[in-house]
Formats: structure tokens, sequence, C-alpha cells
């Protein structure tokens, strides 16, 4: 038990990690980064089909970024280098999410929202005109 203690807590070290401030928005950055995957596997599992939900580049954006922070504030240029222009395909993907949402039409039979170029409603299962 005692050498499971010293795993967990040594010299004054959680995990034998020195944690500052930046360390601790490093691990926050990954954590929101590797966030994502459990947000997407979970929409993909739910409808049975891959799905990117909105979510998930949200969560790519925030944890890029923040680890773009991170890896600044270390001047590891490894590490900036490979968080400096990955927000360019979130941001836009999230555009063309905001663009899509947009370009619904209502269903004259139910009301309710359905994709652009729908033949039926989804909802309903009326024909849109």
């Amino acid at each position: 038990m005692d050498s499971i203690t010293n795993l967990i807590w040594h010299d004054g070290k959680l995990l034998g990690i020195d944690w500052t401030v930046w360390k601790i928005v490093g691990w926050l950055g990954n954590a929101i980064f590797f966030s994502r995957f459990i947000v997407q596997w979970y929409a993909t599992e739910k409808r049975k089909q891959v799905v990117v939900p909105q979510a998930f580049w949200w969560l790519s954006l925030v944890g890029s970024l923040t680890l773009l922070c991170y890896s600044i504030h270390k001047r590891d240029s490894v590490f900036i280098a490979a968080y400096a222009f990955t927000w360019i395909p979130y941001i836009r993907s999230l555009m063309i999410h905001r663009q899509h949402k947009a370009a619904h039409t209502s269903c004259a039979g139910c009301g309710k929202k359905i994709p652009p170029q729908s033949n039926y409603c989804p909802n309903c299962g009326g024909k849109v005109v």
C-alpha cells in the first residue's frame, strides 16, 4: 500500500508532476482536446452512423487553442508548429455547420425543420414541395 501511495504522492508532487498554473493549462487543453473523441463516438453510436457533431468542432477549437497557448508559454517549437494552424479547419467546419443549419426550411405538413434539398420530411414523411 505504501508503494502505491508513493506512486501517487511523492516528494510533494501529485503523480510525480510539479503542478503549476501552466501545467494545469496544458493538461486542461489535453483533456478538452481528448473529450471531442468521446463526444464523436457517442454521437456515432447513438445514430448508428458516423456523425461529427458541432460540439466536436468546438472542443477541437478550444482544446487546440489552449494547447497552443501552453506550447507558446513553454517555447516548444515542435508543439507550437503542431497547433499553430489547427484552428483553421475547426472554424471553417463551424461556419459550414452554421450555414447548413440556416439553410433548413420548415415542413408544410408538420412545421419541423428539414434539411436543405430534402424530397421528403424525415419527421412526418410528407413530400416537400
